[in-house]
């Protein structure tokens, strides 16, 4: 039998938290809290601005101006992050060849769902799938501080704020959806650095991936230890492992509730096995 290590004691947010004995765990570096998975952790950085994200604001931005801040981000990306992911975070990739294999599945666009966990885990999703592109929907109160232009220019949609600007959103992703484009979605909704166990997912990211028939390809980014010569720089951080799962297609003839709740337990519980949870404290969803 697998010996199973338990790290309870390291706080409310890791009740009941077991994992296969070769997993490793790092230990907290924030006090996440143990009733609402879905609290903010990160700081917005800087001086926030004034934008609205209501009708009048573009969701997929067309101009020049974006057109080439997104194609330089993308170049930047290949050159210079992917190798310095490799480098300062170790980054390796584990189940890749089921991209390979069901190519022919993603000639319509698809979805991607990762756990919400490190600064570059956008960036170790691109690296593991290979992909020109992605448009990932997220928080809009990022997108007025610091990083909103590196957030927008690598592909993210803000999340309108107003009911007036759900249109607008529904049109863009109408619009990603007929050009055959690939969706990213962080379920979990936020980030909470370094935290090992899996928590609750948004169910909405599901019932788009029903509403526009496109198969989830669910990544889970686990962590090793920090040894040998990395331990030189980054001290305190992990390393990351990226793990590939097997694509989750819809089943249109089911209907959209109980279909939806199929596609959340199955992704939740793939990602699990892929990092070796045992015991996890967080349902996979919560209405």
């Amino acid at each position: 039998m697998d010996t199973i290590k338990d790290y309870s004691s390291f706080g409310p947010a890791y009740r009941n938290f077991k994992v296969r004995e070769e997993v490793y765990v790092p230990e907290p570096v924030e006090e996440f809290s143990g009733d609402n998975p879905f609290t903010r952790m990160a700081p917005i950085r800087g001086e926030l601005k004034d934008i609205r994200f209501d009708g009048t604001y573009p969701y997929l931005d067309k101009s020049l101006k974006f057109k080439i801040g997104h194609f330089l981000v993308y170049l930047a990306l290949w050159i210079v992050a992917f190798p310095v992911n490799r480098i300062r975070y170790g980054l390796e990739i584990v189940g890749r060849e089921k991209i390979r294999r069901n190519r022919e599945l993603f000639a319509n666009g698809m979805m991607t769902v990762c756990n919400h966990v490190h600064r570059w885990d956008m960036i170790c999703v691109l690296q593991a799938m290979r992909y020109r592109e992605a448009w990932i929907p997220m928080y809009a109160q990022p997108f007025r501080g610091k990083d909103g232009f590196w957030m927008k220019t690598i592909g993210g949609i803000a999340i309108p704020e107003e009911r007036s600007g759900l249109r607008e959103f529904d049109k863009a992703l109408e619009e990603l959806h007929e050009k055959k484009q690939w969706i990213h979605i962080f379920p979990e909704s936020c980030s909470w650095k370094f935290y090992a166990p899996l928590r609750p997912f948004k169910i909405g990211t599901f019932n788009m991936a029903y509403r526009y028939a496109l198969p989830i390809v669910p990544l889970m980014i686990t962590f090793r230890p920090r040894i040998g010569w990395r331990r030189l720089f980054c001290k305190g951080e992990p390393l990351l492992t990226i793990h590939v799962g097997d694509p989750i297609v819809p089943n249109l003839d089911r209907p959209r509730k109980e279909e939806t709740a199929r596609m959340c337990d199955l992704a939740h519980k793939t990602m699990l096995d892929m990092a070796g949870i045992v015991s996890n404290p967080w349902p996979s969803s919560i209405d």
